[in-house]
């Protein structure tokens, strides 16, 4: 199969995923609340820009367990499998190779830090999952990184076409201490929601806490909520 016939199917596979949550999406509350509740201009979601509780900053604070993994290229590799029909171990150059995507949005961190307007590179998890066909009975992901930490969101979160697998901010390779050389990022949710040095996303016919999530934070993470915790 020629690169043209393999993203023709990428693209074909991306509508019907798009089809098949489409209606989940829109009902999901970063996009549908009647009442979200922050401050600020409009967002491109209709969101409130800066949700409750938050303060932007200019800096990009640091947020990690612990460890800083430093992955050469060369090792890096991205597992994705579990529920679905054509399970990939992808090397750098055939995750370059994936369709890209270039898009803003903003990153809210739990921490009550917002940074608004970052400029994004990367691959968008919907054309990940496009590839490799979740199986109907799917309904959620946990993503690993390298550094042990794992998160979960439900698919009609993680097939929004602004969650990406990023590799560039600000026209830059992904600095080490933000995830380089790819993390995932959830701009409608808390940012714990995306995984640093993610190395495996793993596709479940039924929900599974993540690290944080197993500890107290919210299982679904929306800002305009103030959802930072469990009950």
């Amino acid at each position: 199969m020629n690169d043209e016939e393999k993203l023709n199917r990428i693209i074909e596979a991306r509508m019907k995923l798009k089809a098949r949550f489409e209606e989940k999406m829109k009902a999901t509350p970063s996009v549908a609340d009647d009442a979200p509740k922050g401050s600020g201009a409009i967002n491109r979601h209709g969101m409130p820009s800066v949700p409750i509780g938050q303060t932007t900053t200019s800096k990009w604070p640091v947020l990690d367990l612990g460890y800083q993994p430093n992955i050469p290229l060369e090792r890096w590799r991205l597992t994705i499998d579990g529920a679905v029909e054509n399970p990939v171990r992808l090397t750098w150059k055939e995750f370059l190779n994936l369709p890209q995507t270039k898009d803003v949005s903003d990153f809210h961190c739990v921490t009550t830090w917002s940074k608004l307007n970052m400029h994004w590179k990367g691959v968008s998890l919907l054309d990940l999952a496009a590839l490799v066909h979740p199986k109907e009975n799917a309904t959620h992901v946990l993503c690993y990184g390298y550094d042990t930490y794992t998160t979960n969101l439900s698919l009609e979160e993680a097939l929004k076409p602004d969650v990406l697998l990023v590799h560039t901010y600000e026209g830059q390779p992904l600095p080490v201490e933000h995830g380089g050389p790819v993390r995932m990022i959830t701009p409608q949710l808390y940012a714990w929601k995306g995984a640093k040095w993610i190395k495996r996303i793993q596709f479940l016919t039924e929900d599974k806490l993540g690290f944080w999530e197993d500890r107290g934070y919210s299982n679904t993470a929306y800002p305009w909520r103030n959802d930072r915790y469990s009950d």
